[in-house]
């Protein structure tokens, strides 16, 4: 048997290349994330559960790459998360909150918890309008059992649009009737949809964020291969989900393969990741079976332990040139995920043939990831863990009749507290930006065409960090 070597990260270095850049400025980091969607940052944060839910995913398309929300919840809590990021900034809102014209002041109070919502539409059981409730119809109001039809501002007192009105027009309406929110009816005085003067602000103001053709912030989720993944998945597209991200630590498998073909059979515009795979024949047999981007990495990840338990993986730089060189012929993106533990990884991992990096433990203790700040020994954490790990697999629902079956593939660890994830990110594209200068690339395509790897001894690794001084 031929034993080939295989190498990561620390294996190598990029070769500087004559470079007529002449401001890190002038690159351009934008990339695809699958064949439709694209980012203007190459950055995913992990479907894991210490990592991406709403917040995170929120703040990640708002510094213009995405979020993927894990798929550890009950199929409702998970589209709730995905509805969250798409309704925090809208051109059009087209499901917009509303009430009944019976409902009390207290049903009120109650929907506002639930959605964090302070002003809803009011319609009869045919969706027409009939008024708005804002925060001004119901201040200084004591009465809790006070209908909403006596508070709210009645129809032929409101400005509406036909629901065909461009964004431009739109403003301008709202402009000269200063008013702050727009409904959009048909002839029929039916709902279908509303515009708000923050979200139209929202939009000029966010031009690096990640958006659809509606303005909406994207996101993305993750489904399994067993049991409800057909329900889930028609749950989180009715949410308007970007794309489902297949959760499967082997992904080249007969059960991946399945579920693809499921899904895209059911749903062929639903955009689909693969993965995860660390061969160029996973990442032929998945890009046939139907995905529209493939997920590379088996066992890198920071708080993964599948080499360790199961003896089987490829070191990431080499696991992203093998798939690269197979989906490159079919013109389907590579995200390599895990393994980034600086700047210079990402810049390593694109020039290898990554379209994106995803990332889990570098941004698991930041301020939008789930869980609150633990403090000990005088310093602040997060927890963080893998999906594989011991705790993980005993918070599922059938954890007690398997625990005999379990075998952890990851471990749960401390994370220093970060503060907001934009300063990782200011960080890991401030470092890529330099990255690309010096490889003369004023694009991710041209930084995989121009990159030079060599190999490097461990006197290498040592050289390349800070050395012979004491660290401030």
């Amino acid at each position: 048997m031929e034993i080939k070597t295989a190498l990561t990260y620390d294996d190598v270095l990029l070769v500087p290349q004559k470079s007529d850049i002449v401001s890190r400025q002038d690159v351009n980091t934008s990339t695809q994330l699958n064949k439709k969607i694209s980012l203007k940052i190459p950055i995913i944060s992990a479907n894991m559960d210490t990592v991406t839910e709403a917040d995170m995913a929120t703040a990640m398309s708002l510094a213009g790459g995405i979020g993927i929300i894990h798929r550890f919840c009950d199929i409702a809590t998970q589209a709730k998360e995905v509805a969250k990021v798409k309704r925090k900034q809208n051109i059009v809102i087209d499901n917009p909150f509303y009430v009944s014209p019976t409902s009390t002041l207290t049903d009120v109070k109650e929907k506002i918890k639930e959605y964090n919502c302070k002003s809803f539409l009011v319609t009869d059981n045919s969706q027409k309008l009939l008024g708005i409730l804002t925060p001004r119809d119901v201040t200084f109001i004591k009465n809790e059992n006070a209908l909403v039809k006596d508070l709210m501002t009645p129809q032929d007192k409101l400005i509406t649009a036909h629901h065909d009105i461009s964004p431009e027009n739109a403003k301008k309406l709202m402009r000269e009737n200063r008013i702050e929110k727009l409904p959009l009816v048909d002839h029929e005085f039916k709902i279908k949809g509303l515009i708000t003067a923050k979200d139209i602000i929202k939009n000029y103001n966010n031009i690096g964020a990640s958006k659809d053709n509606k303005g909406r912030l994207i996101v993305g989720a993750a489904i399994g291969v067993r049991s409800d993944y057909m329900e889930r998945a028609e749950a989180l597209i009715k949410a308007d989900v970007d794309v489902l991200v297949l959760d499967i630590a082997h992904g080249h498998s007969s059960n991946a393969v399945n579920a693809i073909k499921a899904i895209k059979n059911k749903w062929p515009d639903v955009e689909i990741i693969g993965g995860n795979i660390a061969t160029g024949q996973a990442a032929t047999d998945l890009i046939k079976a139907g995905v529209d981007a493939v997920k590379v990495g088996v066992g890198p990840g920071s708080i993964c332990t599948t080499r360790i338990t199961t003896g089987f993986g490829v070191p990431q730089l080499t696991a992203i040139m093998n798939v690269y060189q197979a989906a490159k012929k079919y013109h389907v993106p590579v995200i390599a995920d895990g393994g980034v533990k600086q700047p210079g990884d990402m810049v390593k991992a694109l020039g290898a043939g990554a379209d994106s990096i995803m990332m889990g433990g570098q941004l698991s203790g930041t301020k939008e990831s789930p869980g609150l700040p633990i403090t000990y020994h005088g310093r602040q954490y997060k927890i963080s863990r893998g999906m594989a790990s011991l705790t993980a697999a005993l918070a599922r629902p059938d954890a007690k009749e398997k625990l005999k079956e379990i075998t952890p593939e990851g471990v749960e660890a401390r994370v220093p507290y970060r503060g907001p994830v934009e300063n990782i990110l200011g960080q890991y594209i401030g470092g890529l930006r330099s990255g690309m200068s010096y490889g003369n690339a004023r694009t991710v395509e041209e930084l995989k065409n121009n990159t030079k790897f060599i190999r490097i001894t461990n006197a290498g690794s040592r050289e390349s960090h800070s050395h012979d001084n004491e660290v401030l």
